[in-house]
């Protein structure tokens, strides 16, 4: 579930000054696009979208100067209106209009203003609305960055996921997350995975217990934050199962609303997981870049069937 933002949370996040209003800053903002009411300052209220953040730069001011008296007003008022209006900011230092004021504090609707330019207030506050309003959830598994991609590995407890995460930071790689990953998907579908605060550099081995990756084994044994790129599912190892032995069917697995690569790993004993990890990362990097192993070698057997049912011939 996404995080629950409120006025205030912006306020304080960008230090923004309260010109009025103040029994506004406990309203919700439910979604992460901004708006500039230029049209609405001409008196085209039609397709409004009050739920959003309304910002007034030097464009829409500088053109409501020039309305007659009522006309400020009757904008004022209808721009306050709604109920759904989180709140309205002032950028770039501008004085805030006594209409806006009036007709805010009429409607308990928060009007703050920063000195900040318009376009770059936008900026900021769109990547902050999107990161916090992001769809979230917490997944068992282990998060690493093996040669720069984020292996999610997955299975039953004890099958030994933390255990290869250790192998993999002794072996040179970063350890995310240990047990709790949380996951959030940004706008375009990428998911991000990152720690719980209380477990963050944290590692449980059984028999050992809860060790501190980053005293260990250093600063450049942890991250906080990483893109899930594959999810690697360990499973203990079925005599009468059939596992993929080429690789050309290649499996997905959802996460929120995003479909994600999965590699199926059996365990059993004599395998070494963490070796088997890195391949599995440096194998999807190829694929990235179109080096597809397991389809070169099928398209070099059915060549080489070809010839040999055409010397037959």
């Amino acid at each position: 579930m996404p995080k629950k933002v409120k006025v205030s949370d912006l306020v304080r996040e960008f230090h923004l000054e309260v010109v009025c209003g103040e029994g506004g800053l406990k309203r919700p903002i439910n979604v992460a696009d901004l708006y500039r009411p230029g049209l609405e300052m001409a008196g085209y209220f039609e397709f409004h979208p009050k739920e959003r953040v309304q910002i007034l730069g030097k464009t829409e001011l500088t053109f409501f100067d020039g309305l007659s008296s009522d006309e400020r007003m009757d904008r004022m008022r209808r721009l306050c209106a709604p109920e759904e209006t989180p709140c309205i900011i002032i950028s770039r230092g501008l004085d805030v209009p006594i209409e806006l004021m009036a007709a805010a504090n009429d409607s308990g609707i928060t009007v703050a203003k920063t000195n900040t330019a318009t376009t770059i207030l936008a900026s900021r506050i769109t990547g902050f609305l999107e990161n916090c309003l992001a769809p979230t959830t917490t997944i068992h598994g282990v998060l690493v960055d093996v040669y720069g991609i984020g292996m999610l590995i997955s299975g039953s407890s004890g099958i030994g996921k933390s255990e290869t995460a250790l192998e993999l930071v002794k072996r040179g790689h970063r350890l995310i997350a240990d047990d709790a990953v949380e996951i959030r998907q940004t706008a375009d579908y990428q998911l991000i995975g990152n720690p719980p605060e209380l477990i963050r550099h944290l590692l449980e081995i059984r028999g050992i217990g809860i060790i501190n990756v980053m005293t260990l084994f250093g600063a450049g044994a942890v991250r906080n934050t990483k893109k899930i790129s594959v999810v690697c599912k360990l499973e203990n190892w079925q005599q009468d199962k059939q596992y993929d032995r080429l690789g050309l069917d290649e499996e997905t697995t959802r996460i929120i609303e995003t479909d994600i690569p999965l590699v199926t790993i059996p365990v059993r004993p004599g395998r070494n997981l963490a070796v088997i990890i890195e391949v599995a990362a440096m194998n999807y990097r190829l694929k990235r870049m179109g080096y597809n192993a397991a389809l070169q070698f099928t398209n070099k057997l059915t060549e080489s069937l070809a010839e040999d049912m055409d010397d037959m011939e």
